[in-house]
């Protein structure tokens, strides 16, 4: 099916692309989802291809149901995707908090099903977590979840959480999480918010627990300490490329340009960078570029 969408796509477009396919040359078209971190890491992406003579197209600014389609119907040849997603969401699975079995399930199933190949997992994780002003989580000694579980029963009714009314009634959301770590938010402790709002709220002290990203900005720019999820809770929504399955076949050297890349990022190395976006107000390409130098990955 989708290689019979792909000669529809094709018969439709071939005079706007016949341009392209006179001039020869590798070429690509690299999609990115509708958020900073999607852009910048799509921008590396396309540098580093781009450095070793590919001609990219850049598809982006879309929703991630949408841009999965474009995958799937061969509109892109590839994109950064995350594992939770792709297992949750696209193939209907249970959520799996390993992260090496997720990433393997994914790539097993995507390929038979999808012809999509999966290559080069990072350590950029971005999946949910619980989060506390540093301060007063160590006035507290709470490091982990865990220990927040042993205050919250220890003191109930005394911490407040902020969360958006999804995150609030998912399984593995925040219902997940006291199941998982046998402790409760009385219905009074819990105040629900837009997501926008969480982190401001817990620097000025209007709620003492929030639920987040762990590569958010807004956890450098408000201080913030990620409680570890010490019983692997929340599952895995680690970074990956996903290319089609015929591009990879046609251009298998695009594993070996985006593998190193790959190798050092972190949830960590996200953060900020999306910081210098978010609240520094940096160009997502100078950002990107000038990360990409600084690593030896890329000459100025």
């Amino acid at each position: 099916m989708k290689r019979l969408l792909k000669i529809s796509i094709f018969i439709v477009s071939i005079c706007v692309l016949s341009a392209c396919s006179s001039s020869g040359g590798k070429h690509v078209t690299i999609g990115a989802k509708d958020f900073t971190e999607q852009f910048i890491l799509s921008k590396m992406a396309v540098f580093l291809l781009e450095d070793h003579g590919f001609k990219v197209d850049e598809m982006d600014n879309l929703g991630s149901s949408v841009l999965r389609k474009t995958m799937e119907t061969g509109q892109i040849d590839m994109m950064w995707e995350y594992t939770g997603t792709a297992l949750t969401t696209y193939l209907k699975q249970d959520p799996i908090s390993n992260p090496d079995k997720s990433f393997q399930k994914v790539k097993k199933m995507d390929a038979k099903q999808n012809d999509i190949a999966w290559m080069n997992k990072s350590n950029v994780n971005n999946t949910y977590c619980l989060l506390m002003d540093k301060k007063e989580a160590r006035k507290l000694g709470i490091k982990t979840i865990s220990d927040l579980a042993d205050y919250i029963n220890k003191h109930p009714g005394k911490m407040t959480m902020g969360t958006d009314a999804e995150f609030g009634s998912r399984a593995d959301g925040l219902k997940g999480v006291e199941t998982k770590y046998g402790f409760q938010f009385g219905a009074k402790q819990i105040k629900q918010m837009q997501i926008g709002l969480y982190y401001k709220a817990l620097h000025n002290g209007a709620v003492d627990v929030v639920a987040g990203f762990q590569t958010d900005s807004g956890i450098k720019k408000y201080n913030l300490l990620v409680l570890k999820d010490d019983k692997k809770f929340f599952p895995v929504y680690d970074a990956a490329l996903s290319v089609d399955a015929d591009i990879y076949k046609k251009y298998p050297e695009i594993k070996k340009i985006t593998k190193p890349l790959a190798e050092k990022l972190n949830s960590d190395v996200m953060r900020e960078l999306n910081y210098k976006v978010d609240v520094e107000g940096k160009n997502v390409s100078v950002v990107a570029h000038n990360w990409l130098v600084k690593n030896g990955l890329l000459e100025k």
